[in-house]
């Protein structure tokens, strides 16, 4: 999912974190049991879930307040409060309380880097546009090739009525081919504890470039610079989701689909899954909370017009036949454990949710992409620099776009296939103005092109990437209804 999700650990708040849960495992009922109880541990967010009433919102602040705990941020339409507290027994407590429905730690400490993930190589960017008009470094966009967008660029560039919200790590609003398509009113930054911050500087990337990258995916301008993205002329809002650390937590996405919700975008682009859980499961009171706290934030979005298009997950994992999560938590020390399918990937498998798996050079499954029968919707260009090396090696089967700086660089993952596929659903929005997020999600499978199953998937030859694809050749898990077609999404008539 997050291809650049910057993972580092956070050694001091994992003591911090070990030490509380070692003082609250002494025995009951002794002196220093009692003391451990009450000393204070770190400092954590919590979604508070309540019913979506003004009233009952405010019964559920009073009652963080009660223990000690500060609200954050509270959302009346979807019935959630985002708190903090130093009380290692807070939820516990909350949960007592016949206002609160239910209570959930956001997090827990450290973060840490996946090895196959990030990958950002500089490009190198001609003087000038060449002949024929195209962009100067157009011919190193095979991936724009792959599903149509010259072709789609002849009927429409896109409409400047469609707002896409990046949900990311931040753009770089003063980018050659982003600036002029960058919407400061419609940005801001959701890493401040939840609570949106609407200052420039504060939606601007720090430390990460993905947000960038993804953004010129879906919108590069088409000025005779650099790249162009598949719907050029669109509005872009940022979101920023992603902190310093390369967190994305539960508050931040609640945050952000909001935003998306209350300022009526048509697309959402969500190349991550939400921190610290790989899955989220019902059987734990934690995660069950931060689910119905996410589920509503998406579904209020939905409501006001938004389709939210995300990252299958480099995982390569069959997200319909869940067994074992190794992974989680990704912020403090990771453990095994069993999960099914109660346990969901956030936001990537909620209803509504267009799920992209990501394709290479020759059009087949990327090692790394996750799938499921069921659970992928299409799929799209995100890159294979293992086994699906092109003819010309520059780009080494990544994806090209834009980062900081003025800059262009190659990155691959299912981070960079969606963004293919929300650029289409975004000139699907162009051509189809009337269209909800029901109806793009529709038309965004029906101009798929089909995809069947291989015969067979190992290509590592060693059983290290193998993979079981099920279903036809117009819905099944590699593929979902199939590859991404720009050129079907500028025509109208043929939908």
């Amino acid at each position: 999912m997050s291809v650049l999700r910057i993972r580092r650990a956070r050694s001091a708040a994992l003591g911090l974190a070990l030490a509380t849960a070692a003082a609250l495992a002494l025995p009951a009922g002794t002196a220093v049991a009692a003391a451990a109880a009450d000393a204070p541990g770190p400092l954590l967010s919590y979604v508070v879930n309540t019913r979506a009433d003004h009233g009952q919102v405010k019964k559920a602040e009073r009652a963080v307040a009660a223990l000690g705990g500060s609200v954050v941020v509270s959302y009346d339409r979807i019935g959630v409060v985002v708190a903090r507290s130093t009380d290692p027994q807070f939820a516990v407590k909350l949960r007592a309380s016949r206002t609160v429905e239910s209570v959930g730690a956001s997090r827990t400490a450290g973060i840490v880097q996946s090895a196959d993930e990030q990958v950002s190589e500089p490009a190198a960017v001609p003087a000038a546009a060449p002949a024929d008009g195209s962009e100067p470094l157009w011919a190193d966009q095979w991936d724009m090739r792959q599903i149509g967008v010259d072709k789609a660029h002849r009927t429409t560039l896109g409409s400047r009525n469609v707002v896409v919200g990046i949900l990311d790590s931040g753009i770089d609003a003063t980018h050659e081919d982003l600036a002029a398509n960058v919407d400061p009113a419609l940005s801001a930054s959701c890493i401040n504890g939840g609570k949106a911050d609407t200052s420039w500087q504060s939606w601007q990337p720090t430390t990460s470039d993905h947000g960038t990258h993804v953004a010129g995916t879906i919108a590069a301008a088409k000025n005779g610079k650099g790249i162009e993205g598949i719907a050029p002329n669109v509005r872009l809002a940022a979101v920023k989701v992603v902190d310093d650390g390369g967190f994305i937590y539960p508050e931040y996405a609640i945050c952000g689909f909001v935003w998306a919700g209350e300022h009526h975008f048509k697309v959402t682009n969500n190349s991550y899954y939400i921190d610290p859980w790989l899955f989220a499961c019902k059987n734990d009171p934690d995660q069950a909370a931060v689910m119905t706290a996410v589920r509503r934030a998406v579904e209020f979005s939905q409501r006001n017009g938004v389709l939210n298009v995300a990252a299958a997950g480099n995982e390569n994992i069959d997200l319909a036949h869940k067994t074992t999560d190794t992974s989680s938590p990704d912020d403090t020390t990771p453990g095994t454990r069993p999960v099914d399918g109660s346990c969901l990937s956030l936001p990537t498998e909620l209803p509504g949710v267009v799920v992209v798996s990501s394709v290479g050079v020759n059009g087949d499954k990327s090692f790394y992409s996750s799938y499921g029968l069921g659970k992928t919707t299409v799929a799209a260009p995100g890159g294979d620099s293992r086994y699906q090396l092109p003819d010309t090696p520059d780009h080494n089967g990544r994806v090209l776009s834009t980062v900081r700086g003025n800059k262009y660089a190659y990155m691959q993952g299912t981070s960079m296939a969606s963004p293919h596929a929300t650029g289409v659903a975004a000139l699907l929005a162009s051509t189809h103005p009337w269209a909800g997020p029901n109806e793009l999600r529709a038309m965004l499978q029906h101009q798929a092109d089909d995809h069947a199953c291989p015969a067979s998937y190992d290509p590592s030859g060693d059983g290290a990437w193998a993979a079981v694809c099920q279903g036809g050749a117009s819905d099944n898990g590699f593929y979902g209804a199939g590859v991404v077609n720009a050129e079907k999404a500028a025509q109208w008539w043929r939908l």
